[in-house]
């Protein structure tokens, strides 16, 4: 029963780890050590709880060695079997995919000398506490611990039985971190089980084993110590795909070829003839900042979920142009960029903003692109004013003045759509541009003549 417990809870909280649409060996290795969260604890409560049972039965005091460290061993291979069955089922999944990289036996081994961990502290916590409760603390007891350590951010990190987090499928898994963390984990794993056995049987074999153990397990910790935390990313064969722009992913992530050539294929289009043109994607790490050739442009991807492609498109345009500190530039820019991004232009916080999205909706994409070619190099630097989008505000008419005579001057003609926006069709035909002001047509200037006295 805890087997089926433990296989259950392994394969779920695998699951979780995963990441979304990345078939690749590596991915299925980090989510075996990721459900260590779940069943390390309850392996630690477990192994408590047979703990509590076997020292009510046989006392404080075992006969031999062999004896006390036989029913912690046999609990240690209950977790043990559910690990490998959902390490077992992951790797059907992963076969069945189209999966990269290769299989890292090291992690598998690592996640195995974790499990005995647990179980190690469990037991020994239900030894030296046997109350019905003891299972409870020591499960979430593990927990907590671990937990802690895995997200302290300091060196002892290292220490816990997890990885570390994110998972970069362009940095891969280092084997030898692997090996190291091993050594530790079954280091210390036994300096408590034999450190114990030495106690309750009083014997000196158990002593001796228990002080061999300490010194493996110092070695495996100043070898973890002593890694760099920097792990050069390793040199990946892309995978790619022409249709109709150049996009090139981790081989791993290729199933996202075509959503994300369909969501760049209108940005690419768009700044075509452009300084920002492009036609070739790359996928990078978010922390790699390497040069590309000309025409080839990063894009960041961390998984395959869903609205992946939409949202690797607007990280990208986004970038195009920082964000600008002034509240008029700002509002200038957003307008370009939601063109760029097939988003509704905006309307703006001022009303500068709401006539050139007014103006700039009604240009076709052939004549917006154009615009772009001469403008790109304001849109990129925080410079567009409203003289670019068609010219300035339309200001309400002022009042006549009088003139001597006591009659006022004509008022002058209303401003034309055609010199405001810059355009021989008139005002944009976008919903929700502002109205124009109207002028009171212009009074005569002439006087009525006096009719002819009656002779």
């Amino acid at each position: 029963m805890a087997a089926a417990v433990l296989l259950v809870l392994g394969l779920a909280a695998a699951w979780s780890v995963l990441i979304p649409g990345v078939g690749a060996w590596e991915n299925t290795v980090v989510a075996m050590i990721g459900s260590l969260r779940l069943t390390g604890p309850v392996s630690a409560a477990f192994a408590a709880w047979v703990a509590v049972r076997r020292r009510r039965e046989s006392g404080r005091w075992l006969p031999t060695t062999w004896r006390a460290v036989r029913t912690p061993l046999a609990v240690a291979a209950v977790p043990a079997v559910a690990f490998a069955a959902t390490a077992l089922v992951l790797a059907v999944r992963t076969i069945l995919g189209e999966q990269s990289g290769r299989l890292p036996p090291s992690g598998l081994l690592m996640g195995m000398a974790g499990l005995a961990l647990y179980v190690a502290i469990g037991w020994v916590t239900g030894w030296l506490l046997p109350w019905t409760i003891t299972p409870v603390i020591a499960g979430l007891g593990c927990y907590g611990l671990f937990t802690w350590l895995a997200r302290s951010g300091t060196w002892a990190d290292r220490l816990a039985p997890a990885t570390r987090e994110p998972y970069d499928p362009f940095q891969g898994l280092s084997t030898a971190a692997f090996a190291d963390q091993t050594f530790w984990l079954l280091g210390i794993s036994a300096v408590l089980l034999l450190g114990w056995a030495a106690v309750v049987t009083r014997q000196s074999l158990a002593l001796a084993g228990a002080l061999l153990a300490v010194l493996a397990a110092a070695a495996g910790m100043a070898r973890l110590l002593n890694e760099p935390r920097t792990v050069t990313a390793q040199r990946v064969v892309y995978s790619c795909e022409e249709w109709p722009i150049m996009v090139c992913v981790h081989p791993g992530m290729r199933d996202g070829l075509p959503e994300l050539g369909s969501a760049f294929v209108r940005i690419a289009s768009r700044l075509a003839g452009t300084p920002g043109e492009f036609s070739r994607l790359e996928q990078r790490p978010r922390r790699e900042d390497a040069p590309l050739p000309p025409g080839s442009v990063p894009i960041h991807v961390d998984d395959l979920s869903t609205g992946f492609a939409d949202q690797a498109a607007a990280e990208f345009v986004e970038s195009l142009a920082p964000r600008c500190a002034g509240t008029t530039a700002q509002g200038y820019r957003d307008i370009v960029v939601a063109w760029l991004a097939g988003r509704p232009l905006p309307g703006g916080p001022l009303a500068e903003h709401q006539y050139a999205a007014a103006w700039f909706a009604g240009l076709t994409d052939t004549q917006r692109r154009d615009w772009l070619r001469t403008h790109y190099d304001r849109f990129a630097g925080c410079g567009l004013q409203s003289g670019d989008f068609g010219g300035q505000v339309p200001q309400v008419a002022q009042p006549a003045a009088p003139v001597p005579g006591g009659h006022p001057a004509p008022a002058g003609p209303a401003p034309q759509a055609s010199a405001l926006y810059g355009t021989p069709g008139g005002a944009p035909t976008a919903a929700g541009a502002p109205p124009l002001p109207r002028t009171a047509p212009a009074a005569s200037a002439r006087r009525p003549a006096p009719a002819a006295p009656d002779r």
